[in-house]
């Protein structure tokens, strides 16, 4: 059942990429809509850049946890260390669309957070029990900053009333994978699971909060709501 369920986490997790790389597809989109109408509005047009940011350090702290548990566990690192390639990519184009102090700061962060967990893994051997305590605090933590960044992503959507860049098909997908991974992670011991389960039910939630907003605004209830 743990491979079976993990195998299938796993499909889930590079579905979720497809949802990721949608997004990365729709701010590419509205940079060359932006140069036959300028007035359309910028192409990373309300992004919370915490939300995320929040997001690269969800899928980033499970990368580290995967290689700090014992054994190594593949179906978690290798999917979650492209996944964190991809949101630093659009964290890169908000960068290059805003310019502003915030984005490059957080920019630098998540490739200094990103090379620290490569030389972690490289080095993972030598990695002794404090790792895994360390990886599930981190855990914890990640997943309160996550619930924070998708209530400024809401809110934003919320005060324009409009849905601007976000990628509906990023939350279909990454709804997908978490409801994937409560299920794998019921398959695995309560003392490893339960900080995997924990972020993937907070994350649920936010995406199908999003999910509905989209619904909210194409139906104008944020006009009638003014």
């Amino acid at each position: 059942m743990y491979q079976l369920a993990g195998s299938i986490n796993t499909i889930m997790i590079f579905v979720s990429l497809l949802g990721v790389f949608a997004q990365l597809k729709l701010v590419w989109q509205r940079q060359k809509d932006a140069q036959l109408k300028p007035d359309i509005g910028r192409p990373t047009e309300l992004l919370s850049l915490n939300q995320f940011s929040v997001s690269f350090l969800a899928y980033f702290s499970f990368f580290v946890y995967g290689y700090s548990i014992t054994p190594f566990n593949h179906f978690i690192v290798w999917p979650r260390l492209v996944a964190s390639l991809l949101l630093m990519w659009i964290l890169f184009e908000i960068l290059r669309d805003r310019k502003t102090r915030a984005t490059k700061v957080v920019f630098g962060l998540s490739i200094a957070c990103l090379l620290a967990g490569l030389v972690g893994l490289i080095f993972n051997q030598q990695i002794d029990a404090s790792g895994k305590t360390i990886s599930t605090a981190l855990i914890v933590t990640i997943t309160a900053f996550l619930a924070q960044g998708y209530y400024h992503q809401i809110k934003l959507i919320i005060q324009h009333r409009q849905t601007g860049a976000v990628s509906i098909r990023m939350s279909q997908f990454i709804l997908l994978m978490d409801l994937s991974t409560i299920a794998f992670a019921l398959t695995m011991p309560l003392g490893d699971s339960w900080p995997l389960m924990l972020l993937a039910v907070v994350s649920g939630i936010t995406k199908l909060v999003i999910m509905y907003l989209f619904r909210w605004v194409r139906l104008g209830a944020g006009v009638r709501a003014g």
